[in-house]
């Protein structure tokens, strides 16, 4: 990510205008966003704050929730899964085989996050078996349970394939347990990052603590 990445981020949205003076003392502040504005796709909480200051404060209270992507095809869904995954303030994104991914759907939203390539599925799994984070692969799979009737363990790590083909069998067997979304219509399958979302949510329901509303202003 550049600085002119960064200049478009912080420009490209709605959000706010120029801090008007004098500025507040606050270290958490980027100096270059008072004196432009602020348009990035972030909560009102972090107007103005520094990148390394959202982190640090969304490290300070992250989901024991992890996030994995397999990465065959250079899926475009891979940007909107880990959007969301930002949205449920999530421990880690997992991108599994290829290395480069599609981050347009992201909106830069992978800057706020920790993102981990692992080159095979081995690495995956002994990554996650260290860890005690178990993965639970998300698919329509035979022997997967409704995922609206599943106790998800709260330290878990949603395992999600490639839009059309799915999880592959490697990763299957890696997966401590599959769940499914339950569907009343005609299509097999729904979209994928559609189905994280919904995934995503309902571990939240389970697990997560009540959100917060982003409303505090600058410096706060």
């Amino acid at each position: 990510m550049t600085a002119d990445d960064d200049r478009q981020a912080a420009s490209a949205g709605p959000g706010v205008g120029p801090h008007p003076r004098p500025w507040p003392d606050d270290p958490r502040l980027d100096p270059d966003l008072l004196e432009h504005g602020d348009r990035r796709n972030v909560v009102d909480r972090y107007r103005y704050w520094r990148v390394e200051a959202i982190v640090a404060d969304l490290d300070s209270r992250r989901n024991p929730l992890h996030v994995a992507i397999q990465n065959w095809e250079h899926d475009f869904n891979i940007g909107s899964i880990v959007r969301t995954a930002n949205a449920f303030n999530v421990e880690g994104v997992h991108i599994l085989g290829r290395r480069r991914w599609n981050r347009r759907g992201a909106m830069v939203t992978d800057r706020y996050l920790h993102v981990h390539h692992h080159e095979s599925v081995a690495a995956f799994a002994g990554w996650l078996a260290e860890r005690a984070i178990v993965p639970i692969g998300v698919d329509n799979l035979p022997g997967s349970v409704p995922l609206e009737t599943a106790r998800l363990p709260q330290r878990c790590c949603l395992v999600f394939g490639a839009e059309g083909p799915g999880l592959t069998d490697e990763v299957v067997a890696a997966c401590q347990g599959l769940v499914a979304i339950s569907q009343h219509g005609s299509t097999r399958s729904i979209n994928a990052g559609a189905a994280a979302a919904i995934a995503l949510y309902q571990w939240g329901l389970q697990w997560a603590p009540p959100g917060r509303d982003g409303a505090a202003g600058p410096g706060r």
